[in-house]
């Protein structure tokens, strides 16, 4: 029987009433099936009501098949690969039978899965992790590692129905190319998030999750992006006819208002020359027909506004960022940051020498584990190193993995004016309308913004904090983000004058910053 998973009139509303996703009916049968769309368009939401995590406030899922699923939020403190992997008991059991145990428990725990530590074995290989005790613990590994081993774990319960949740975040490009190999191979129904364009371009359909709903294309993401570039040119031709229309209809009711009180001035200079009972009903009958004529351009300028509105509806939300940060330029031969024999608390063992002059912009790139968040934070001094030492000559700003910088409870205007305390509020505003927070948008509470809006307000407390920072140092900055967050990011590091440390293994990401150079972490 083949996989499938369908819906049927499904909804999932929070307990505060906001709905997320609303009366979606679709199926999905064996094959590779992408899901893209904005932080906080309900992607995630979508993925664990099909995994059978999340219950719908409304319809049904259905799923035919075994189903496994890896979640975006993977934390396993405390645990070892057994447990990951989601082996312990068997194993345990294994070895407890083969030091003589006769117990049923024992036996029943094991079942049919006699060949367990060889399937083990097996999968661990496929993902790049060879050699990886059960007993190990998963804090001495990366987290990259991490999700491999979970991956592997997911496939050795030999599931029918395979679903991700942004799976290449942490992955170096080997990672990657094993998970690749997997989803090419994986021959039931698939369904990934991710931001990762070169994962989904290995799919077979993209669905669009967008206010509430999902819009399904054929075809690879660059397929999407081709319906949707041509679907925004016809929408544009659309507003610009519309516009001109609503420009036409209101000239024309000006005009007919201009002619009608002509006529009204003449009709009162020859009612002084005709009976008051004659001119009354000239009166009634002109007062009519401007009536009329008022009435029936009016309604078609309703009907343009309406058009108007209908074709801007069509319109995405493409807005650029576009920020200029004078403050934050270092000369071409300053010396920025110099170390000098650094090794770093964990990963390699290799010693770094480094000297960062001027805007030079550096990528730390190399495999996971190899520690080079380490070497960020031992280059900045967060991190005590094994040995030599790092100096840094200008101001500075760090963004670790995952952390958000701003307060929840404040709004985003109170969370920037914390990083600069001494600037105007109205100067504030108006830097941050070129984070596009424009007018009442700054006093929005942090806690309430989607996940690209905190993302934005994340750089604008970063960039226009005093002083302005002339080091920006970015650790794997695109995990979590969006595909228009992620070109947010890329236009304000255009406007950026300084210079900039980055780890990350996303390599369209660091194509297009203009990097200077590439250091590897082995």
């Amino acid at each position: 029987m083949s996989s499938s998973l369908s819906l049927s009139h499904v909804s999932f509303v929070l307990p505060e009433g906001r709905t997320i996703l609303d009366d979606l009916t679709f199926a999905l049968g064996p094959g590779r099936h992408g899901l893209v769309g904005d932080n906080g368009s309900g992607k995630s939401t979508l993925v664990r009501l099909l995994a059978g995590e999340l219950a719908p406030t409304a319809g049904t899922v259905e799923a035919r098949g075994r189903r496994g699923y890896l979640p975006q939020t993977r934390a396993w403190a405390g645990a070892t690969v057994a447990d990951v992997l989601g082996v312990a008991p068997a194993l345990a059991a294994l070895a407890r039978i083969e030091d003589g145990s006769v117990d049923p428990a024992d036996y029943d725990l094991v079942g049919d899965d006699w060949d367990l530590p060889d399937r083990v074995e097996r999968w661990l290989g496929q993902v790049g992790l060879a050699g990886l005790g059960p007993d190990r613990p998963v804090s001495a590994i990366s987290g990259g590692e991490a999700t491999l081993l979970r991956l592997a774990g997911l496939m050795l319960g030999d599931p029918e129905i395979l679903l991700l949740d942004e799976p290449t975040n942490d992955l170096d490009a080997d990672a990657r190319a094993r998970l690749t190999r997997i989803v090419d191979e994986f021959s039931g129904t698939l369904v990934v998030v991710s931001h990762d364009r070169s994962l989904l371009e290995r799919v077979d359909h993209v669905g669009e999750v967008r206010a509430g709903a999902v819009r399904w294309f054929g075809g690879s993401f660059s397929d999407y992006e081709a319906v949707i570039e041509a679907e925004q040119e016809a929408a544009l031709r659309s507003v610009s006819a519309a516009k001109a229309d609503v420009r036409r209809q209101r000239q024309d009711l000006v005009d007919q208002q201009v002619k009608q009180a002509r006529r009204d001035r003449k009709g009162r200079a020859n009612a002084d020359s005709l009976p008051k009972i004659v001119a009354g009903a000239y009166q009634r009958k002109a007062e009519v027909t401007s009536g009329r004529l008022r009435g029936m351009h009016e309604d078609r300028l309703g009907a343009s506004r309406a058009a108007l509105a209908t074709a801007q509806d069509r319109l995405r939300d493409d807005r650029r960022i576009r920020v200029d940060l004078p403050e934050t330029q270092v000369p071409p031969r300053r010396e920025v940051l110099r170390a000098e024999g650094v090794v770093p608390a964990f990963g390699t063992a290799r010693s770094f020498d480094l000297d960062v002059r001027g805007p030079e912009r550096i990528a730390l790139v190399g495999r996971n584990g190899a520690g080079k968040s380490s070497l960020l934070r031992a280059l900045l001094g967060l991190q005590e190193p094994r040995a030599g030492r790092s100096v840094v000559h200008v101001p500075w700003r760090y963004l670790p993995q995952g952390v958000d910088l701003l307060e929840p409870e404040r709004t985003i205007l109170e969370n920037v004016r914390e990083a600069a305390p001494e600037a105007e509020p109205g100067t504030v505003r108006a830097q941050l309308a070129r984070f596009l927070f424009r007018g009442n948008a700054v006093d929005q509470v942090t806690s309430t913004l989607s996940g690209g809006e905190r993302w934005r307000a994340t750089l604008a407390s970063l960039l226009l904090s005093t002083p302005a920072p002339q080091l920006l140092v970015l650790d794997e900055p695109t995990n979590n983000l969006d595909l228009a967050s992620i070109a947010h990011l890329t236009e304000v590091l255009d406007g950026y004058r300084g210079a900039l440390l980055v780890v990350s293994h996303d390599a369209a990401f660091l194509a297009d910053l203009g990097l200077d150079r590439s250091i590897e972490v082995v």
